[in-house]
């Protein structure tokens, strides 16, 4: 099954994932003095450039089978059906489940605002998107994922004077040039797809953190002292925002990251380049480990020969039991470093698609010792024989099935 292997991977990817997620949240905690925001959100595309690397394919190794193993399923022999849980079906439920409410609480609160577009805004900072007031927030913001809205409050010409409105409207116009709402959608799917880890809920609250605060620098950017109190005294203002939640527009944030971002203002300007070449010399060797330890060993020994220690019994279907049809499926499928089966296809069957559907079901159960890399393209052979008695090979694996 689709679903069950695609699960089976992200759950293998969780150790990997939690170390990086970890590192991130730690960075965006304590490394912003030092290394200063924008080199750390820019960290953010470790993660998945260390998930890539971490999977590329192996080169094909060499395989030595065991002896050819033999087992019957008789007819008296009573069927089996499986009442557990499924806990991929469970895993795609919840990930849709959250899907649809990020997105309609995206909408509703979009909905709400009750927008009245702009048509006479004496300002002199040009912006792409088109702007709109509302009586239902309190300070401005960006919303929409691919047409981004410029959303001000009614009262913006008296809740701001000209010099402070000016630093803000240019924070939420550097919001619209980069496209963050659509930074954040993308960045949003990934978590949600991960929604069972915690570290990857806290690595999406640092990475919208640290795109806040690499907002402020960019608008700070050559700023004059007096610019500088302005910026954080509207920041201070605008505290009462209302959180991101599940949504992916822009926001001011909460009381903790308003905090942080004065903070990260006060320090601006003071990023140490040798902990920057430091840390990223450190990231490389890190990406190159990844890529050495996905290196196939050189050969196999006798102790590390493929061989099942859990070998459920692939299911003989009955309309070919009824009609005397007896047939052969030749799979090819990756072994995980725990023993799992996984990107399980079929080579070659005969009859085709008549037993492809249960060897391939029986297969996904199977299980291996633990090594320390796994197998990739493992091949194997499944007789499905009624009374006739199938030849021996010492090319691959064959295992009888009979009815």
């Amino acid at each position: 099954m689709v679903t069950q292997t695609g699960f089976n991977w992200l759950i293998e990817q969780q150790l990997l994932l939690s170390i990086l997620f970890c590192g991130f949240i730690l960075l965006e905690r304590f490394g912003l003095k030092t290394l200063g925001a924008r080199f750390v959100y820019k960290l953010a595309w470790l993660l998945p450039t260390a998930l890539v690397i971490a999977n590329l394919p192996n080169a094909i190794k060499p395989l030595q089978n065991s002896n050819i193993s033999h087992y019957l399923i008789t007819p008296n022999q009573p069927f089996t059906h499986e009442m557990g849980i499924s806990w991929a079906l469970m895993y795609v439920l919840i990930t849709a489940g959250l899907l649809i409410a990020s997105f309609i609480t995206h909408t509703r609160f979009v909905k709400s605002l009750q927008l009245t577009k702009l048509t006479h805004f004496n300002h002199t900072l040009t912006t792409s998107a088109k702007t709109y007031i509302s009586q239902h927030v309190a300070t401005p913001m960006v919303v929409g994922i691919l047409n981004n809205k410029l959303v001000l409050p009614s009262n913006y010409n008296t809740q701001f004077d000209k010099a402070t409105l000016a630093l803000i409207l240019e924070h939420e116009n550097v919001h619209i040039k980069r496209k963050d709402n659509l930074t954040n959608a993308l960045i949003l799917l990934p978590t949600i797809l991960l929604w069972f880890n915690p570290l990857a809920w806290m690595a999406y609250a640092s990475c919208r953190r640290l795109q806040e605060l690499t907002c402020d620098e960019r608008v700070l950017a050559n700023k004059t002292t007096h610019q500088h109190i302005l910026y954080s005294k509207a920041l201070v203002n605008c505290a009462a925002a209302t959180p991101a939640g599940l949504m992916a527009y822009s926001h001011y944030g909460d009381k903790k990251t308003m905090l942080q971002r004065l903070t990260n203002i006060k320090h601006s300007g003071s990023n140490s380049r040798f902990a920057k070449g430091g840390l990223l010399l450190i990231a490389a060797s890190m990406l190159s480990g990844l890529a050495i330890a996905k290196q196939p060993q050189a050969e196999i020994t006798k102790e590390d020969h493929i061989s099942p220690t859990i070998r459920i019994e692939p299911v003989y279907p009955a309309q070919a039991a009824k009609q005397g049809i007896s047939g052969s499926v030749v799979l090819k499928y990756d072994i995980t470093a725990n023993g799992r089966t996984k990107n399980i296809s079929v080579i070659q069957s005969k009859p085709s698609d008549v037993f492809d559907k249960s060897a391939k079901e029986a297969l996904a159960k199977w299980e291996y010792k633990m090594s320390e890399a796994g197998f990739n393209d493992v091949l194997i052979q499944l007789d499905f024989a009624i009374n006739s008695e199938v030849a021996n090979t010492d090319l691959i694996e064959r295992i009888k099935v009979s009815h």
